[in-house]
């Protein structure tokens, strides 16, 4: 393969203009440069690698802002989808939330306006006002009135559990049940020896007892 040899493909033009033309001189062409010719090709040079480093570092600029560019356009995509994402979950889960607490206030309320007319018609009901003539009918009403409150409250009681929670302190456990004192709580090994002692000691007599009976009644047969 053949190729051609361009001797000006690697000569710098702006370098080359820059650099005096050299004055005629006795021994043409082939004459070494002079001292001042040195001196203005260094100069170029010096001032080609000065250009060349104002641009690097204008360069280095350029990419530091675009690469900062990046990594915020990055930053927004990377945090819009996060945001979107809870929002979009946190909405979900306050709606379902706000429906079931629309619902059970609806209820609520509707329990409240119940035990409210129940408890009017069972504080209506005056036994001190009774006569021997209606006393049988007003006993009747009374005891209905009673059983529908009654109903009410305990279907009230069944649709909402803090009715049926009981204040700290009332002695009683985990689902109303009472709590049983601890007797071995906070005593020593010589209390608990004793308690043991106490508990244990009619079985131990009653145990010996029979240990004795044992024994007489098989010296006899001998």
């Amino acid at each position: 393969m053949s190729s051609d040899y361009d001797s000006t493909e690697f000569v710098d033009g702006d370098f080359q203009a820059s650099i005096p033309a050299p004055t005629a001189s006795p021994g043409g062409a082939n004459r070494a440069p002079t001292r001042e010719e040195v001196d203005a090709r260094v100069g170029v040079a010096q001032q080609k690698i000065a250009e060349l480093k104002r641009a690097q570092e204008e360069l280095e600029r350029e990419r530091a802002s675009l690469e900062e560019t990046r990594r915020r356009q990055i930053e927004f995509q990377t945090g819009r989808e996060e945001v979107i994402q809870h929002l979009v979950r946190g909405m979900g889960l306050l709606e379902e939330a706000e429906v079931t607490a629309r619902r059970d206030a609806e209820q609520m309320a509707k329990s409240i306006a119940d035990m409210r007319h129940a408890l009017a018609k069972v504080q209506a009901t005056r036994d001190d006002t009774w006569t021997r003539e209606n006393f049988a009918m007003e006993l009747t009403r009374g005891l209905t009135a009673v059983e529908n409150a009654r109903m009410e409250w305990n279907a009230a009681r069944l649709k909402f559990p803090l009715l049926t929670d009981k204040p700290p302190g009332d002695g009683a456990g985990p689902g109303g049940a009472p709590v049983k004192p601890d007797l071995f709580a906070g005593r020593s090994f010589g209390e608990l020896c004793k308690l043991g002692l106490a508990l244990n000691g009619p079985l131990v007599l009653v145990a010996l007892v029979a240990f004795a009976i044992v024994i007489a009644v098989l010296a006899a047969r001998r």
